[in-house]
């Protein structure tokens, strides 16, 4: 039996100032009690601002419902009974949302049932919906609910409890806007990179503050472009700034050294989760995730046997299979693929690649057949093709982890990335793009925006076969955005082979620079439901509008 709270909204979790900068091994927020901000939720079907806030602070205050829909005492009236409540310290998130269906993701404490409710009204008078599952170690907690029949472009809240032995856990509420079938304006944002170079959180400058950023646009939906965790990336509690002041990480074990095992790879994500402008976001914004090379280890690809001396585990095929495993287990990604199409209604498709699965080895990249010329891989190759030729939307974004002619070094000699350095022919991994870009055209496929991450800056590229040495293409845009947190490098070189001109650029003011509001980078996508033009923003973190583009469609 699902019971009901009049008047709950999602609340933001802030950690108090005072907190140490060091938690447990489980990856949970400190012990201390927290103080509570509330998100701005807007009232729906005549149920007030004041009413909904009002609902917070029962829920704030430590009042919750019990398995039989009474109240549960504050900590002081019951401490026994609240103790043996199954916790949600880690949010909620929602995914993959389309014109029916979405995914609802959270984490509890310990083996429970996972009760989730969708309603139209912040109160959850008149649910639409309610599904469970079970949740257990095996996924360390994390469930992953996929609702379906929900309806089309529709402002929906969904409502979060996990239930154990009789035992209610306070409800976390969420909402997510379904994709409409109509041509109303659609908005979206993009970036990627977060707790990379030794800048993890930092309670001193209010923690990973991109994420609300992207919080304060609203938009429709959340494109995160990879290297969600830096796996690879080990943190200091203090690192000293060039100009003499402290920039102080809250630490976990399992971000103090390189992720190796399953449950450190888990611990990674359990980390960011500790910040509350991620969980704030995600309570807010639909996500479309996607991987790169942190999530496991840098610049991996499969076979690859690592030389770095950090590691016990040198067989990436092992590190990789166990970060696929806590990827899918913290993301509220739609089934098992990484590649995907999701359709948000009749003004845009996005698909989603997959660089990393079916890579090739990083070699000098100017081979002209054989392994190193895999970027997607047959079977993937094909599968885009059919989705991008196939889709009946307006427009099509093509959400690539990494961006198509920017030169990604690995070493003095390798290539990590698809561009070559060899403005001629397309060789290595540029022939994979070659073929997909040719069938495009010849299937006259219009409208394909491709957007990236992974360089640590933010730019506008413009591809064109009169400036190209290949030339079978027609002309498209690629927008590049990130990091959202994360040290700042490039620009990047530039490779001629697909003819790019980069129109916009902005970096840090040095390289690996620590995140700040004009260091942090994002895109914010809107399509105009009228006129179909669709306005590209490039963004820093503090709000400020860098670059702006607006296409009309063919």
């Amino acid at each position: 039996m699902f019971t009901r709270c009049s008047g709950a909204v999602h609340r933001r979790v802030v950690p108090a100032s005072d907190r140490a900068t060091s938690v447990g091994r489980d990856g949970a927020p400190p012990r201390t009690e927290p103080t509570v901000s509330h998100l701005p939720v807007p009232a729906a079907d005549g149920l007030s601002r004041r009413r909904l806030l009002q609902g917070a602070a029962v829920l704030g205050a430590g009042v919750g419902l019990g398995a039989l829909g009474g109240p549960v005492p504050a900590a002081s009236g019951a401490p026994t009974l609240v103790r043996s409540r199954p916790e949600v310290r880690w949010g909620v998130q929602s995914g993959d949302v389309t014109t029916r269906s979405a995914v609802v993701w959270s984490k509890t404490d310990r083996p429970a049932r996972m009760l989730v409710e969708v309603a139209a009204t912040a109160d959850f008078r008149r649910p639409r919906g309610r599904w469970r599952l079970d949740v257990g170690p095996d996924t360390d907690h994390t469930g992953r609910v996929h609702l379906d029949g929900l309806p089309a472009g529709t402002e929906l809240f969904y409502r979060v409890r996990f239930d154990a032995d009789g035992h209610d856990s306070e409800p976390v509420v969420g909402r997510l806007r379904t994709a409409p079938r109509d041509r109303r304006d659609v908005t979206f944002a993009w970036s990627g990179d977060v707790a990379g170079q030794g800048w993890g959180i930092n309670p001193d400058t209010g923690g990973m503050t991109g994420f609300e950023a992207v919080r304060r646009l609203q938009p429709d939906f959340f494109l995160h472009s990879g290297d969600n965790v830096y796996a690879d990336g080990p943190l200091q509690e203090r690192v000293t700034l060039p100009d003499g002041t402290v920039w102080r990480n809250v630490v976990t074990p399992e971000k103090s050294k390189v992720a190796e095992t399953l449950d450190e790879y888990r611990g990674q994500y359990r980390y960011n989760l500790l910040d509350a402008n991620l969980r704030g976001m995600a309570a807010e914004v639909p996500l479309v995730v996607q991987w790169d090379d942190h999530e496991v280890t840098n610049n991996w690809y499969p076979g690859e046997v690592l030389t770095d001396e950090r590691y016990t585990v040198r067989d990436v095929d092992t590190l990789a299979a166990r970060a696929r495993q806590a990827f899918h287990e913290y993301t509220p990604i739609g089934g098992d693929r990484v590649q995907r199409m999701l359709p948000y209604g009749p003004l845009v498709d996005v698909v989603a690649l997959d660089l990393r699965t079916s890579r090739g080895p990083n070699t000098g990249n100017l081979a002209a057949d054989g392994p190193d010329t895999r970027i997607l891989g047959e079977e993937q190759l094909a599968r885009v093709t059919r989705q991008l030729t196939g889709s009946r939307a307006l427009w099509k974004v093509v959400a690539s982890d990494m961006p198509i002619g920017l030169v990604v070094p690995d070493g003095e000699l390798d290539q990590e990335g698809i561009a070559n350095r060899d403005p001629g022919r397309p060789l290595g991994r540029e022939q994979e793009v070659a073929r997909l870009l040719s069938d495009l055209r010849r299937h006259g496929v219009r409208n394909v925006v491709w957007l990236t991450a992974d360089v640590h800056y933010t730019a506008a590229h413009h591809y064109s076969p009169e400036r190209a040495t290949f030339v079978d293409f027609d002309p498209f845009w690629e927008f590049v955005s990130g990091p959202l947190h994360a040290g700042t490098f490039g620009p990047s070189e530039l490779d001629g082979t697909f003819g790019p001109e980069v129109i916009f650029s902005r970096t840090g003011r040095r390289a690996g620079e620590e995140p700040n509001d004009s260091s942090q980078f994002l895109g914010h996508v809107r399509i105009d439901g009228d006129s179909g033009v669709m306005t590209v923003e490039l963004r820093d973190v503090g709000g400020r509008v860098l670059h702006r583009t607006d296409l009309t469609p063919s």
